[in-house]
């Protein structure tokens, strides 16, 4: 459940509005430093930590493998011309290798007629050129390619809007962040819809690091003004304490939510304005999480909940979504949900002096500890503050390892392998990587300004959300479900299950000793 609630909390704003069109006809803009620039820099330790080891490596070049693969496919359908290119994934991979190292810009825009134009300039030398043109240049028999200043530059189309002039230009003088983008998501959704089901907004995001930390500054762009109700935060500090190794708040989201169809199985009213979640720092428990949501009358919050629960775990249950049935029993202002291997999870009525709340708890909680430090209160006192995340990362890696494994076990999903090259990655560097700290406030009437500071760059979630989706076998598409178990695999789950009831039966029935024997 920490799982899942840390992802919508940490997408809950990210994922929620289209976007604005500063520049209507941007679909996306992108510089890389590329690898080899950054490596001179004298921070780039954090780069090369998670970036250049043997581990890294090989997940690199299998992502580059699956994006050749899907790219040929994709070129080949919705390029100018649909033109077939034989043995065209063998000619787009050796590209990839090069768009890690070298430093680029890319600009993809829109033209008046709706076709799309791309423009790439990379900094190769002349036999790399030679290379990318006799690759690029079957599947855009109208793009031309210059060479710049030791820059080839790239024009898919030019008669569409001659973008190989500006792009000509902007490599005279490149930015000095490590990363900057500007990605217009709903118009890229027109050529690749399964994004539409995200509904990501405009992003703009630029990564620098001046010391040992990635530093990640963004803006995330909103089409009208934001209506937000940015209540006080309502803070259980009975129960949240010290020591916890992540905490995660969210405010302002109610109409959003409301908003959202597939958050109607689970709607109550009024509708949940926040969100608190954190998880303990225990040696022995990974699943030390819990979570809360501010409510006006908790009991009544549960009781709605269970009724709302209800129907939804029967569908669940009904199309063996789970391992096991998970069932529910509610008992006064408790919710249990029975069937979940080796959780003892709870939703319940809580009520602390900063008022009532539903609180989700994967084990009991422990015994109160040491009090919130006052740090926490400072950072949430930030003016227009709708999100906000701390975390020790290295720990939270450890734990999301047992954390993400589980739940895409319990819901039949397929699970990093022990051998994966995304999982050699994750262990490679989780142990080295310290505080994250993320912010995301209201900047403008339809604007938030997202800022980081990370040595991984990426949360605990990030990471294993970014592993699993890398591993997935029709990548860049996500899709980690498990196959249907077949009749023979149903019949020989049906007979363990009668042996295993058979053989309860007969430890039961035998009939106790007489006396004297």
């Amino acid at each position: 459940m920490k799982f899942l609630s840390a992802i919508a909390g940490l997408l809950l704003l990210a994922l929620s509005v289209s976007a604005a069109l500063p520049q209507p006809d941007l679909l996306a803009q992108i510089h890389f430093a590329g690898a080899q620039k950054i490596s001179s820099d004298p921070h780039s330790t954090a780069f090369t930590n998670e970036f250049s080891s043997p581990e890294a490596l090989a997940l690199r070049a299998q992502t580059a493998n699956k994006l050749a693969n899907w790219l040929a496919g994709w070129l080949q359908t919705n390029a100018d011309g649909n033109v077939a290119v034989p043995g065209g994934a063998a000619k787009l991979r050796p590209l990839f290798d090069d768009l890690q190292s070298a430093e680029w810009f890319l600009e993809a825009r829109a033209a008046a007629n709706g076709k799309p134009g791309m423009g790439i300039a990379i900094r190769l030398n002349p036999a790399r050129a030679q290379l990318w043109q006799a690759s690029l240049q079957p599947f855009f028999p109208s793009a031309t390619f210059k060479s710049v200043g030791g820059w080839l530059v790239f024009d898919s189309n030019p008669a569409l809007l001659n973008l190989g002039d500006a792009l000509a230009k902007r490599v005279s003088a490149p930015p000095v962040g490590w990363l900057d983008l500007d990605i217009n998501w709903p118009r890229l959704a027109q050529w690749y819809p399964v994004l539409k089901t995200l509904a990501l907004p405009e992003t703009q995001f630029t990564v620098t690091a001046p010391d040992e930390n990635f530093r990640i500054n963004g803006k995330f762009l909103f089409p009208q003004s934001l209506a937000l109700n940015l209540e006080p935060w309502r803070v259980p500090t009975n129960t949240l304490h010290q020591p916890f190794n992540s905490f995660t708040a969210v405010r302002g989201f109610a109409s959003w939510l409301q908003s959202q169809p597939w958050a109607q199985p689970y709607q109550i009213t009024p509708e949940p304005n926040q969100f608190i979640d954190w998880s303990m720092l225990s040696a022995n428990i990974a699943f030390q999480t819990s979570a809360v949501i501010p409510v006006p009358d908790a009991a009544g919050a549960v009781a709605q909940m269970y009724a709302r629960l209800l129907p939804v775990f029967k569908d669940l249950n009904a199309r063996e979504y789970f391992v096991e049935p998970v069932t529910l029993e509610r008992t006064n202002q408790e919710i249990d949900f029975i069937g979940m291997p080796f959780l003892a999870p709870q939703l319940k009525a809580l009520t602390e002096p900063a008022g009532q709340f539903l609180f989700w708890e994967t084990f009991p909680n422990p015994a109160r500890g040491k009090p919130l430090p006052p740090e926490l209160f400072q950072r949430l006192a930030t003016k227009d503050l709708v999100f906000y995340h701390w975390e020790i990362t290295a720990q939270r890696m450890a734990q999301m390892l047992q954390l993400s494994q589980y739940g895409l076990m319990v819901s039949k999903h397929e699970q990093l392998g022990d051998n994966s090259a995304a999982l050699n990655w994750l262990l490679r560097i989780g142990g080295t990587l310290g505080n994250t700290d993320t912010e995301i406030t209201q900047s403008g009437p339809a604007e938030f300004t997202f800022t980081r500071k990370a040595p991984g760059g990426f949360t605990a979630v990030e990471f294993f959300t970014l592993a699993n989706w890398l591993e997935a076998t029709n990548f860049p598409g996500c899709d980690i479900k498990l196959p249907p178990p077949s009749a023979r695999q149903k019949l020989l789950r049906q007979r363990l299950e009668q042996r295993r009831q058979q053989a309860q039966t007969q430890v039961i029935s035998i009939p106790a000793p007489a006396p004297g024997h």
